[in-house]
């Protein structure tokens, strides 16, 4: 083999390396899926069936691995915010917190009748310590974020988040952090004009972080500082993240 056919494998190896890599850091699954449809001619065909098979096959087993899904085409209080986060696998949980969300989503539902509440990142299906990045923390089913509640001219607005995903829309307010290197914390500020222009509907958002701070089961509640004092709470579990990780004015953090 000449020399720029050694350039030429050793490239298509780093490539497909990347590709495992990201598939795998984005999915869990997603890089045994790429490795195993390159041993076919039809190859991107078969990833997507073998990425499918292993998703659902995942539903199956994780609960071997002490997690179980959300439904990702469920209808009731407490729903899956986007088919996005199913499609990653990105939507496993303990039992313990299944229940925790389910028995807070209904507490809401209670108060505030027609509350949906919205699940975004929660974790892989297998494996504690199995990182879920961006996130610092989602690697052993204990963990999840929530989407705010929001409101359109004073009417709450079911389903509704101002982004895509529900992550990156922040809402305004005074911190202490500063700008600085190896740091999660996005201020994105080119991004947030684009994004739907809706209004934090602060009752039943307030509502649903109170309740979690009161639930015996949760240890912590994150949401930034600002929040936490328009919200006049107190509470030992509503706590701030850090300024090194990403900011909790667009999402809820519980974990258990």
């Amino acid at each position: 083999m000449s020399g720029f056919g050694h350039v030429q494998l050793m490239m298509k190896f780093v490539v497909h390396g990347l590709i495992v890599l990201f598939l795998t850091v984005v999915t869990q699954i997603g890089g045994l899926a790429w490795l195993m449809s390159r041993l076919f001619r039809r190859s991107l065909l078969v990833f997507v069936i073998v990425y499918v098979a292993f998703s659902i096959g995942a539903h199956y087993t994780a609960p071997a691995f002490g997690r179980t899904p959300l439904s990702c085409v469920g209808s009731g209080n407490l729903q899956v915010q986007s088919w996005f986060y199913c499609a990653l696998n990105r939507t496993y949980v303990s039992p313990a917190l299944l229940e925790v969300l389910q028995d807070n989503a209904d507490e809401v539902a209670r108060e505030y009748p027609g509350t949906i509440t919205l699940v975004l990142d929660a974790n892989f299906p297998f494996w504690d310590g199995f990182p879920l990045l961006p996130h610092l923390s989602h690697h052993d089913g204990k963990k999840a974020d929530l989407a705010l509640f929001y409101s359109e001219e004073g009417r709450y607005i079911p389903r509704a988040v101002r982004s895509p995903i529900g992550y990156f829309a922040f809402e305004s307010g005074p911190t202490e952090c500063r700008k600085a290197w190896l740091s999660l914390r996005w201020d994105l500020d080119w991004a947030q004009g684009i994004w739907r222009d809706l209004v934090l509907e602060e009752r039943r958002t307030f509502f649903l972080v109170k309740a979690l701070a009161e639930d015996a089961r949760v240890q912590k509640v994150f949401i930034e500082p600002h929040l936490r004092e328009r919200m006049g709470a107190g509470f030992r579990k509503i706590r701030f993240q850090g300024c090194r990780a990403a900011r909790h004015d667009d999402h809820i953090h519980v974990q258990i």
